[in-house]
């Protein structure tokens, strides 16, 4: 009896193994035919069938990497990028050693401009791999993106001498050099990169900008034109190519090159805006009145665009002073402050309008929206003094007091400056500062007729110290 019972109890624990044998492989097999079915469905266009496949896949074997890693492509492929990254750094979990995924979540991170988290993801795979070129060209793209041309550098010299037949990789190494300072180098790796490809307009913009930072005009001239030629429905090429003719002093041609670029690009306000620019410098220069009017005729026209940049309203406005109607000024700059981004230089244009009509206020608040604008980006001492000449004139003294200092401070002392704070102090109450002030500025200029009128002001009365 007990012999019967123990071999019934075998028979039954030999049908639960084989069940379970046989369950196994059942999943096994549907969990191949999915992702086949899933493998099958991307391949002939059908995302919604490939995705429904893997979904099936991943229900059967939930810690499968390869369903999460084929379904987070596909998600990519749709443009659902939180969908794609979520799929694949699941996979990238469940297998620390593949590359595919970490590559992908850099490309989706980067398609996202997530330039930081990108760069993060191609190190990985460089970590696990680090012959791959490909991926040392994507991770230089995520540190070039980010701001970090240096470490781009890098990346690139380490794919170049896997690959050296990677055009991109060699024009992304030339914009590095050029934004690191390394002109000399940019320009030996530019002129290659445009010698293998001479229809690339990238490369050529990129090697005229570093021949006009090299100073080499001709050089410079000569690429833009080749832009011209490869890019002739861009009013922008020609507009750079006759700003550039004019910076080379070469006014006539640059003046045919933009009157060429208004005859072919009527409708926007670029080449008028050039034009007018350039036909104002000449004025400047050359005190020519003729100059100034057709100036003022380009830029009026330029204006008339609601697109018009603040940078051509700043212009016109710049011609009507010239042209001694401070009216038209006033009315052109204002709209140009309000114009963004605002060019610095029109609050200041707009201060001495303001001053010359007598409105004083108005022409100091127009010089603190300069310094709120600039910041600590450039030398604000010359501004720094004006403010306080205005301060002084609309009576408030200690508010000149507080901008000269910051003059001095940035700039060395000059007898306006140092006289401005004479009269400052003696306005505010403060006499030996005032003293001070023009001694030290009668030590660099003993003749100077306003410090020495200062300086009877301040001198002590008989029998007083």
């Amino acid at each position: 009896m007990r012999r019967t019972l123990l071999a019934l109890a075998l028979v039954a624990a030999a049908g639960v193994v084989g069940a379970l044998a046989y369950s196994s492989f059942t999943t096994e097999r549907e969990f191949v035919r999915l992702v086949a079915a899933g493998d099958e469905a991307a391949a002939d266009g059908r995302p919604f069938e490939a995705l429904e496949a893997y979904s099936g896949a991943l229900a059967l074997v939930p810690d499968a990497m390869v369903p999460y890693l084929k379904r987070g492509r596909v998600y990519q492929q749709r443009g659902e990028a939180e969908a794609a990254l979520r799929d694949l750094r699941r996979a990238a979990e469940l297998d620390p050693s593949a590359t595919r995924p970490l590559e992908w979540l850099g490309d989706i991170s980067l398609q996202l401009g997530r330039h930081d988290r990108a760069a993060d993801y191609f190190r990985r795979v460089i970590a696990i791999d680090d012959r791959s070129p490909r991926v040392l060209y994507k991770l230089a793209v995520a540190q070039y993106r980010a701001g970090w041309p240096g470490e781009a550098a890098g990346s690139l010299e380490a794919a170049l001498s896997l690959d050296g037949s990677l055009h991109d990789a060699r024009f992304l190494l030339g914009l590095c050099q050029r934004d690191l300072g390394q002109l000399a180098a940019a320009r030996r790796t530019l002129e290659a990169v445009v010698k293998q490809a001479p229809a690339a307009p990238g490369p050529r913009e990129a090697l005229a900008e570093v021949y006009s930072a090299l100073g080499e005009r001709q050089r410079t001239i000569d690429q833009l034109e080749a832009l011209s030629t490869l890019d002739p429905d861009r009013p922008e090429r020609l507009v750079a190519l006759g700003l550039a003719q004019a910076g080379a002093g070469r006014d006539n041609q640059a003046v045919l090159v933009l009157g060429r670029a208004v005859e072919r690009f009527p409708e926007g306000p670029l080449a008028y805006e050039a034009l007018g620019h350039v036909w104002l410098e000449m004025a400047e220069r050359r005190a020519d009145r003729v100059a100034l009017m057709k100036a003022i005729e380009a830029l009026t026209h330029a204006a008339t665009y609601s697109s018009s940049s603040s940078a051509a309203l700043n212009d016109l406005g710049r011609a009507w002073i010239l042209a001694g109607d401070l009216a038209a000024a006033e009315r052109v700059l204002r709209q140009a402050v309000d114009r963004l981004p605002v060019a610095p230089d029109t609050f200041r244009r707009l201060a001495q309008v303001n001053e010359r009509q007598g409105r004083l206020l108005e022409a100091r608040d127009a010089l603190l929206r300069y310094v709120a604008l600039v910041g600590d980006r450039g030398p604000l001492a010359s501004v720094a003094t004006d403010i306080a000449a205005l301060s002084v004139r609309v009576g408030e003294p200690l508010t000149a007091v507080r901008w000269l200092e910051r003059a001095l401070d940035e700039d060395e002392p000059t007898p306006r400056r140092l006289s401005l704070l004479a009269e400052a102090a003696l306005a505010g109450g403060d006499l030996p500062r005032a003293r001070t002030a023009v001694d030290e500025g009668l030590q660099l200029a003993p003749a100077d007729r306003a410090l020495l009128a200062l300086r009877r002001r301040v001198a002590p009365a008989p029998g007083r110290p």
